[in-house]
């Protein structure tokens, strides 16, 4: 079997590989073919045998190229990866699948489920902790994806046009399966493959926008009908929340403002509700039904009533009849929404959806009605998806987060207690003179911000992004925005600081601390700042206002830095330190009567925390997950990772199997022990002595590492 997927994988490469030549010939001409040909003969003699071909062939193919031609081989060459990587993926999925059907993975839900039966786990606890489950990636711009999305999405395209033959066997033409990728190589081969100019942040909310429009509205809901299958549990709650920095991360991007916050919200709402106008039109092509051949609920009758549609053609269609009005509630709740008119009209005027739960509701009445007047036909179909669609995705698509670092809330904070005439300096107080202070004005009612007043730019930048903030929350509701990060969190009163400025713009209310809809999370990333980390948290929920927060929250949320803690202290101790520091942080709230909701800032490369999320999840120290988890998903990470439905879909079981397994499975914390412990400890002093001593104590290094490294 490991043969015959070998020689697959070979015949793709070939194909690919053959159908690109061709288009190189036709497209650049015989010479850069035949240049290509001669560099890729002479790489693979020396790959094979260097004993008979030495370098000395390709150098000198290598050292006569000009410019031009040197453009032309390396363009080739990048085409031909990028193509062969389509194969590799498409060889990784069939194996994913058959380890799969074997029962061999943990990371499928049929595994972990069969995992956890032999542990003893009953179905009825694997329902509980997924009703109260919170797994969430979070999509964030970085710099490291250098692929632009026109190649991105020619990539896919050629892994669609072979994974739909797959799909027709013997009705899948060879000719025209050629055919159809030929034409995306030559669009591939004149496009140009990396970027002319930088991304602007309206470009990186497009691109977030499109993966969240063209993956996770499908594979969401259909991963959710999964595992209410399984679990034999057709109202189990949503536990997947896909989450997004991009349009709140000031911090990541100092071009983040008010504008693009709210410009970031409009671009997510119009894609969701566009799809939700779709397949809303889509239902009413096809539930046809008449009145006169069945019959319908009381309140599916009483929807239709009141529907506005005047159509003589739909006099019999209740369902038709309903779903008019909802498209057209739907229709005015774009243009309310977004300030745009929807793609295609409503033939009549309705009042927008006051939320989408408002929206839920409506299609509820029609599932329900045909649930109890047809029965289980209905249960998983395309309504329900559309159902599914409203509880993860609202009107606002994906739970923003906003972040700053905590340098710059100081200097605001700073900013509006000395115009108010509250304190003179608020850098010069110690850390028990600022918690005193921030404490009096959490419980003070009167804003410190007067607009006769002048202020810095800084803080008036501020303040437009919190008031954006709060338009948003009101406009899109409680899951549009959720956690405020503060990044370099190194004592208490960073925390304190953001709940005073959510106040100054109505988010925190003195005489209601709990109703706070964000919190204030901390953002431990250097190893001193995750060392220091218990103490510092204990000491954020000794103050009320914090502790309000969690409470009614049920969480403290906190999120750790893999990169950062790598860069500071080298990849063995970053590990042992974020080990230790989960650890004491898990004390801290359940001292406090909270639990623990750990987001991982983990980066794209296995050298700055990234890797598989399955095993990452399960190597958690026990007690630290408990259902709960965020995790960032960086740059290339994004598209390898969600780059296609059926991946996409595997990669979130991952997470969510790695989650049932780390809560549920046995608790053994890898065992962990004392004297591990300090074995760890003393490999993690050894290991951040020999690494700072060559990253930062040898002269030259950071001059050799950027010439010889792609940085």
């Amino acid at each position: 079997m490991i043969q015959a997927a070998d020689d697959r994988l070979r015949d793709e490469v070939r194909l690919l590989g053959a159908l690109l030549g061709e288009v190189i010939r036709d497209e650049g001409g015989q010479e850069l073919y035949d240049r290509i040909e001669a560099v890729r003969q002479a790489s693979v003699a020396y790959h094979r045998d260097p004993a008979s071909h030495d370098a000395s062939r390709l150098e000198a193919l290598l050292k006569d190229l000009s410019l031009d031609q040197a453009i032309g081989l390396t363009h080739g060459f990048a085409a031909f990866s990028l193509l062969a990587n389509v194969a590799e993926d498409r060889a990784g999925k069939r194996r994913a699948r058959d380890q799969a059907a074997a029962g061999e993975r943990a990371d499928t839900p049929e595994g972990a489920l069969k995992r956890l039966d032999a542990a003893g786990v009953e179905r009825a606890a694997v329902r509980d902790l997924l009703s109260q489950a919170l797994i969430s990636p979070v999509l964030t711009a970085h710099p490291s994806e250098v692929r632009r999305k026109s190649v991105i999405d020619r990539i896919a395209a050629v892994g669609a046009l072979l994974d739909g033959c797959d799909r027709d066997g013997v009705a899948c033409s060879p000719e025209a399966l050629k055919a159809g990728l030929r034409r995306q190589i030559v669009i591939l081969w004149a496009t140009r493959l990396t970027r002319a100019s930088g991304l602007v942040v309206q470009d990186e909310i497009n691109t977030v926008t499109d993966w969240l429009q063209r993956i996770f509205l499908h594979v969401a809901p259909a991963q959710l009908a999964e595992w209410r299958t399984l679990l034999d549990a057709p109202d189990l709650a949503p536990f997947l929340r896909i989450g997004t920095w991009v349009g709140g991360d000031r911090d990541g991007n100092p071009n983040v403002d008010g504008a693009v916050l709210a410009a970031a919200f409009r671009t997510q709402s119009r894609a969701v509700l566009r799809f939700y106008l779709e397949e809303t039109n889509a239902l009413g092509e096809e539930l046809s039904l008449s009145a006169d051949l069945t019959s319908v609920t009381p309140e599916l009758a009483a929807l239709a009533q009141s529907s506005g549609d005047a159509s003589i053609q739909r006099a019999d269609e209740p369902y038709r009849r309903a779903l008019s009005r909802i498209y057209a509630r739907l229709s005015t709740t774009h243009l309310t929404l977004t300030g745009g008119p929807a793609p295609l009209p409503a033939s009549f005027e309705a009042p927008a959806y006051e939320g989408p739960d408002a929206f839920r509701a409506d299609l509820a009445v029609l599932h329900d009605s045909l649930i109890r007047t047809h029965g289980a036909v209905f249960a998983d179909d395309r309504l329900a998806r559309l159902i599914t669609g409203a509880d993860v995705f609202g009107f606002h698509m994906a739970t923003l987060d906003l972040r700053q670092n905590s340098d710059v809330h100081e200097r605001v904070v700073t900013d509006l207690l000395k115009v108010a005439d509250v304190c003179p300096d608020y850098t010069a107080l110690d850390e028990n003179a600022r918690l005193a202070l921030l404490a009096r004005e959490l419980s003070n009612p009167r804003p410190l911000f007067s607009p006769y007043a002048d202020y810095e730019p800084e803080t008036l930048k501020e303040r437009a992004i919190l008031q954006a903030a709060a338009r948003a929350l009101a406009a899109f509701g409680p899951q549009a925005i959720r956690t405020h990060i503060v990044s370099k969190t190194d004592a208490a009163s960073d925390m304190l600081e953001v709940y005073l400025l959510l106040k100054e713009v109505g988010l925190y209310d003195p005489a209601d601390p709990a109703a706070c809809p964000i919190q204030a999370a901390p953002l431990f990333e250097t190893i001193e700042d995750l060392r220091a980390s218990q103490p510092t948290l204990e000491r954020v929920l000794a103050e009320p206002s914090a502790r309000a927060v969690a409470t009614a929250r049920g969480v403290q949320e906190v999120m750790i830095g893999y990169s950062d803690s790598n860069k500071d202290g080298s990849y063995l101790t970053s590990g042992w330190e974020l080990h230790e520091a989960s650890r004491a942080l898990l004390e801290v709230t359940r001292a406090a009567g909270v639990r623990l909701q750990l987001f991982h800032g983990r980066g794209g490369a296995v050298g700055r925390g990234g890797g598989s999320s399955f095993s990452a999840v399960l190597g958690q120290p026990a007690g630290t997950v408990a259902g709960r988890i965020r995790v960032t998903e960086q740059g290339e990470v994004i598209a390898n990772k969600y780059g296609e439905p059926e991946v996409a879909q595997r990669n979130l079981d991952a997470l969510t199997c790695g989650t049932l397994l780390a809560s549920l499975g046995p608790q053994t914390d890898g065992g962990y022990s004392a004297e591990h412990g300090a074995t760890a400890a003393r490999l993690s002093a050894a290991s951040m002595k020999a690494y700072r001593a060559l990253v930062y104590e040898t002269p030259g290094f950071v001059d050799y590492f950027r010439a010889a490294t792609p940085i």
